[in-house]
C-alpha cells in the first residue's frame, strides 16, 4: 500500500479518509487540510500595496489569511459525509 505522502503527490487530493477525520473533529488531520490548502489561502490574501516611492510590493495580509483558515476549518467541521 502506498503511504499519504506518495498518494498526495500523485493526485494532488486529500485522502478520504484525511476528510472524514477531519470532519469529526481531528486536530491532525485538520492541519492536513490547513497545510493542503495553505498555498491557496496565502495566494488568495496577498495584496498589492504601494511605498512612498509609488513601487508596489505585495505582501499577504495575514489578517485576512486568519480569517480564510478559520472559515475553513469551520466548514470542514460541518462537511457531514
Amino acid at each position: 500500500m502506498k503511504n499519504k505522502a506518495q498518494y498526495k503527490e500523485k493526485n494532488d487530493l486529500l485522502p478520504f479518509y484525511t476528510i472524514k477525520a477531519a470532519s469529526s473533529g481531528d486536530i491532525t488531520a485538520l492541519s492536513e487540510v490547513l497545510e493542503h490548502y495553505e498555498g491557496y489561502i496565502i495566494k488568495l490574501s496577498t495584496t498589492k500595496m504601494y511605498d512612498k516611492y509609488g513601487r508596489i510590493h505585495y505582501c499577504v495580509d495575514e489578517t485576512l489569511r486568519r480569517r480564510l483558515e478559520t472559515k475553513l476549518i469551520t466548514k470542514t467541521l460541518e462537511f457531514k459525509i
